[in-house]
């Protein structure tokens, strides 16, 4: 188990204060969580600029997060056996931002024997949901029924990104409780945090992420399908601690996986700012995703590409039914008379641009396609991606 947190000056040891006294426990688990702590708060302060509603989130969101980590680690300690259960043979969608891999993860958990990760129990994770009450759980009405301080701020976003309490969410939030996820830098620009985050050690984050895998599917259990971009910068790690783990990876043109990041970026990160980060934004996620590709171009070429399979956007757009039956086969699964109906009903309910048009371009962000597509070169080349008609 963790170590007892040592306090610190305001305003994070103010936190850890308040959250030991709110929850009784004073375990947050494994203490390295307090380099990124420590680095992502100092960068809100230093870049971030952000207004009274910002800084009321990011406090929040702190808090929640610390909350989870001393809840789980009280869970484990009076529940030892979950260190002996395996996490065994999970499948991740990756690829860049924006390529994809949302569609994907959400057809993947229209089929019930998959088990995916909802975004109400990334969030609330203890107790283990319980796969008898899994649809009926008290936090998923919960989490339903609570205003979404994003959508009312900013209701444009869901045109963007959308990720229902119901719906799979990025393993991005369980890195954030160990404060090693990008998914923060959506939300604030921190350019200093994402370089020191793309150059650390992963080991700690994803052992975190095992442990809260552990823990929810020990009454909920099932193979995990799991989705996030962000595990592209991490392979190594990733594979370390799930080796017996396999790839499906999408792929888009990388100009327009950059500007719609960069879009995203800019619109999830304005609603808690007035401060227009434009230029810094595109500097720092089209460096971010020039990483993601190069690591993932890397790791393939020092391990081999037995445990990936590449999917292309257009043919995901075009046949969603088709690709999941393509990653079906590879998987040696067959796609059932019942699943496919359940995933045909999932792309009626859920159409693209269901929330409105997403418009971008890389000019706003001070990029222009020339440089994209050098950056790029090597992995539009390698995996074969081609040019795609810009709106």
């Amino acid at each position: 188990m963790g170590d007892r947190v040592t306090r610190t000056e305001e305003p994070l040891g103010r936190l850890l204060d308040q959250v030991a006294a709110e929850t009784g426990l004073d375990d947050f688990g494994d203490p390295s969580f307090r380099t990124g702590l420590d680095r992502i708060a100092a960068a809100v302060d230093e870049t971030a600029d952000l207004t009274p509603i910002g800084r009321m989130v990011f406090e929040g969101q702190t808090k929640a997060a610390l909350t989870a980590r001393a809840k789980v680690a009280d869970w484990e300690r009076r529940h030892p056996g979950l260190a002996d259960e395996p996490v065994t043979a999970p499948v991740f969608v990756i690829g860049l931002p924006r390529s994809g891999t949302t569609a994907l993860s959400h057809l993947l958990a229209a089929d019930p024997a998959n088990r995916s990760l909802l975004g109400w129990e990334a969030q609330s994770p203890t107790p283990p949901p319980e796969t008898a009450t899994y649809h009926d759980d008290p936090r998923l009405h919960a989490a339903r029924s609570a205003p979404s301080l994003v959508d009312r701020l900013n209701p444009g976003f869901k045109a963007i990104h959308h990720d229902p309490p119901e719906a799979p969410v990025e393993c991005t939030v369980l890195l954030a409780q160990h404060f090693a996820s990008l998914m923060l830098s959506t939300m604030y620009t921190v350019p200093e945090y994402d370089a020191w985050l793309l150059a650390s050690d992963m080991t700690a984050a994803y052992d975190h992420h095992h442990r809260m895998l552990r823990l929810l599917q020990s009454r909920c259990p099932g193979t995990w399908y799991l989705k996030a971009p962000v595990h592209c910068h991490a392979l190594d790690e990733v594979v370390a601690r799930y080796p017996d783990a396999r790839f499906v990876v999408t792929h888009r043109d990388p100009a327009v996986t950059v500007a719609s990041t960069c879009s995203l970026v800019r619109s999830l990160s304005g609603t808690f700012t007035e401060t227009d980060h434009s230029a810094t934004i595109g500097r720092t996620w089209s460096g971010n995703l020039a990483t993601m590709a190069d690591r993932v171009l890397d790791h393939r070429a020092r391990h081999g590409d037995g445990r990936f399979l590449d999917v292309a956007y257009a043919d995901l757009v075009g046949d969603p039914i088709g690709t999941v039956r393509t990653v079906y086969g590879w998987l040696g699964r067959e796609l059932d008379a019942d699943t496919e109906a359940a995933m045909r009903a999932h792309t009626q309910e859920n159409k693209q641009h269901k929330f409105g048009r997403h418009t971008y371009a890389l000019d706003d962000f001070g990029l222009t396609d020339e440089w994209v597509n050098d950056r790029f070169a090597a992995y539009r080349e390698a995996y074969g991606i081609p040019f795609e008609r810009r709106r």
